[in-house]
């Protein structure tokens, strides 16, 4: 398990790297210049050289890819280049919502397809298994923007139980606040995801079910829940680890749409307003933690993996 752990830490230090030149090679590679914004049309060649200077976008690339590199291993993204506001402390603040949006949406979208998923796969010759399986069809299509307003449309506007947009000033100095905010996008998430989920639950189910070890279990006088609940569910587990950490990269990386429906101060709202903006520092910082957080959370899949079935990783 050492060793194991060992190649993993070693294979995403090495992602996390190339992942940080691609980041920033690829922003320079954008059309547009931040010094011609600044300076606006009337400036001139001059003016727009002297704003590169003090952004410090004139130094060689290599030398701005080092020293953003140094503050980023010592915890600094850099300053915006816009009003020299602490990338760092910013994201800490955005990371307060987007955090708290993925993780609930994720634990909403696991309500919603662990029972039902189970549920659809015992009963699929049974009419109940067959309409949850036809609702989680419904749910795949229909989109998280279209659920959002339609869930704002009841719970906000006609019944008024709970805020249509924003998050408290204080953030979560007002929990109680704080957690009204994010029901709403919660729900769209979760039950948008939560129907993807239920299809890969069913599948998982479905197939040991039908698996010779089950059987076996079976034969020896377990009834089949006891089966599934001893030997089924350690075996099904696997792809939906898999999907559990890819949903909730996808949820990190994703959630734009939810953050502009209800107007939450998250990263993805942040990421927006700073590529139109063309703020360079800003987008690369938000972008390599996305990413990060994208390999961090396939780190932990694999250990997962390891941990649910040792089989599957041998180390050498």
């Amino acid at each position: 398990m050492t060793w194991f752990l060992l190649r993993r830490a070693a294979l995403l230090v090495l992602s996390l790297a190339l992942a940080s030149v691609a980041v920033f090679a690829l922003l320079r590679l954008l059309p547009g210049d931040l010094a011609s914004a600044i300076g606006g049309i009337e400036a001139t060649p001059e003016q727009i050289a002297r704003i590169r200077h003090d952004l410090g976008a004139d130094r060689p690339l290599l030398t701005q890819y080092a020293s953003w590199m140094n503050g980023v291993l010592h915890g600094d993204f850099g300053h915006s280049q816009l009003n020299g506001t602490s990338v760092s402390a910013e994201l800490g603040r955005k990371l307060q919502v987007t955090v708290p949006l993925a993780l609930g949406a994720l634990v909403v979208a696991g309500f919603v397809a662990v029972p039902l998923g189970t549920w659809s796969a015992v009963r699929h010759r049974q009419a109940s298994g067959v309409a949850v399986s036809a609702l989680a069809q419904l749910g795949i299509a229909v989109p998280a923007l279209w659920l959002a307003l339609l869930l704002v449309a009841v719970f906000a506007v006609q019944l008024r139980w709970l805020p249509a947009q924003g998050f408290p000033v204080d953030g979560w100095e007002q929990p109680g606040a704080a957690v009204r905010s994010l029901v709403l996008p919660w729900l769209a998430l979760g039950i948008t995801e939560g129907a993807v989920l239920l299809r890969f639950v069913r599948s998982a189910v479905l197939e040991v079910l039908q698996s010779d070890f089950l059987r076996t279990a079976r034969a020896k006088g377990n009834t089949r829940a006891q089966a599934l609940r001893r030997h089924g569910f350690r075996n099904a587990a696997l792809p939906v680890v898999s999907l559990l950490g890819l949903q909730l990269a996808a949820l990190i990386g994703g959630a734009v749409v939810i953050e502009q429906v209800f107007t939450l101060p998250g990263v993805g709202s942040m990421l927006i307003t700073d590529v139109g903006n063309r703020d360079l520092v800003k987008v690369q910082g938000e972008l390599l933690l996305v990413v990060a957080a994208v390999l961090v959370i396939g780190f932990l899949i694999d250990v997962a993996h390891r941990l649910i079935d040792p089989r599957l990783v041998h180390p050498r």
